[in-house]
């Protein structure tokens, strides 16, 4: 017998693009607003140390996509993640194959024949990286799975995160009556630039009114390799804290109207009668730096680059709790399996954080490892965190005590006071290329140069 809804939880989940960790007001930042997450984090669960592995390319959100929708490591990917090969399940696969209806509307970042696989139904999906978010180039859903690029279409004057909700909104009102569990996936555009929103949302924010970050420099101290990559030129060097303030604004209020619509949609949840039985996910598939560091982007392992919000309320699922434990957004794959009580396929290779929901002393991981490109290799563990970089040959080492500099601005590396933390992390950073497969044309350029004599 097929599953019905009363059976199994049905699952919502939203996903941002480009939204740092600490861009949320019930978690600390006391200048956005963010009302919809707010009453999110006071209903469910946070995840306060959520991460991505970092990124295979400078589009960092193309792998990090990958590895949520297959739960498998960033370089147990394939073409890193531009198209899934059919030997990795994914999740709408896997719900599909519950019993599930699976719907899917905005970004798909990871090949148009991955997103036929995974959805049995859906609308407005954009088959790209980024774009204008009121000229977006939209496909409708194809049943037989055939997205070509002459089928792209626009809807002129619309923002993105307007359209995708309301599409969202459209099938939580369709599938009313069905007897299904549903397993549905929002994925936005926002707040990725170009930052333009609704100019009611640009008005709540004033640039002179908003700090500069506390770790905010006009520029990189030193070469990482990615310091003219194209998120890098969307401010002039050396950054000024006018024009960080400018984007910074920009990006809370994008963030604001998505929140907003998310609002819309939890809304039509509740008038439909099915938000009693859905278990709702919030997360980011990337930080952005924003004057960080002197950085614009993501394309780095600091903080504001690779740790993500993630949120998850609805039955089960404990409210208004806060979790330390370690997790990557690889493992919301088999967390939502076990939530929902359908398998977990073989090739996903993340764990479950269902025991830490259930158990605020449950870790499924005491160490995370990071990677950009073939330049940068990090890991940290609960106070530690590591980052080595080879560029142009040259190799450089950053240490930072996160319990005193959660801010990443002091390093360590040749203070005696952190030499036993080095030589920790830089053997937990020698599992990348064995257990995780970091052997292929970037590991080779990497760890070459790490093992090059001074």
């Amino acid at each position: 017998m097929p599953p019905t809804r009363r059976d199994r939880p049905n699952v919502l989940f939203f996903f941002t693009d480009d939204q740092r960790f600490d861009t949320i007001a019930a978690l600390g930042n006391e200048q956005i607003v963010t009302p919809t997450l707010d009453a999110l984090v006071a209903r469910g669960t946070t995840f306060e140390n959520a991460y991505i592995m970092g990124g295979t390319s400078g589009a960092v959100c193309m792998p990090s996509r990958a590895m949520l929708m297959t739960g498998r490591t960033l370089f147990a990917l394939d073409r890193q993640g531009q198209d899934i090969p059919r030997d990795h399940v994914l999740m709408g696969e896997a719900f599909q194959r519950a019993g599930y209806e699976t719907f899917g509307t905005g970004k798909w970042h990871n090949g148009r024949s991955s997103y036929a696989r995974s959805f049995s139904h859906g609308g407005r999906v954009f088959f790209g990286g980024m774009s204008d978010h009121w000229q977006v180039p939209l496909n409708d859903f194809d049943p037989t799975g055939e997205y070509p690029e002459s089928g792209i279409y626009h809807e002129s004057g619309r923002h993105s995160s307007d359209l995708f909700c309301e599409q969202a909104a459209s099938f939580l009102r369709a599938r009313e009556a069905s007897d299904k569990p549903f397993f549905a996936y929002v994925a936005f555009t926002a707040p990725h630039d170009p930052r333009d929103t609704h100019e009611q949302y640009h008005a709540m924010y004033d640039p002179a009114r908003l700090p500069v970050p506390e770790n905010f420099l006009p520029e990189h101290p030193f070469d990482n390799g990615e310091l003219v990559i194209r998120d890098e030129k969307l401010a002039p060097f050396p950054r000024t804290e006018e024009i960080i303030r400018r984007h910074v604004a920009d990006y809370y209020a994008m963030i604001t109207h998505a929140d907003a619509q998310i609002a819309g949609v939890l809304d039509v949840l509740r008038q439909t009668h099915q938000a009693d039985n859905t278990i709702v996910v919030f997360a980011g598939d990337n930080g952005l730096a924003l004057g960080r560091h002197g950085l614009m982007g993501k394309q780095s392992l600091y903080d504001h680059s690779v740790h993500v919000p993630l949120i998850l309320a609805g039955p089960g699922i404990p409210a208004g709790r806060k979790r330390a434990a370690f997790a990557y957004l690889l493992d919301l794959f088999p967390t939502l399996c076990d939530l929902t009580g359908i398998e977990t396929p073989a090739s996903v290779q993340g764990r479950s954080l269902a025991p830490v929901l259930a158990d605020a002393g449950r870790t499924v991981r005491e160490r995370l490892l990071f990677a950009y490109r073939h330049l940068h290799r990090g890991a940290r563990d609960e106070r530690w965190k590591l980052i080595e970089y080879v560029v142009d040959g040259r190799r450089r080492t950053q240490l930072f005590d996160l319990h005193v500099d959660p801010f990443e601005m002091h390093n360590l590396a040749d203070d005696p006071a952190g030499a036993e933390a080095l030589q920790r992390l830089r053997k937990q950073l020698r599992r990348w290329p064995e257990e995780l497969g970091d052997t292929g044309e970037m590991g080779t350029a990497f760890w070459s140069g790490y093992d090059a004599p001074d």
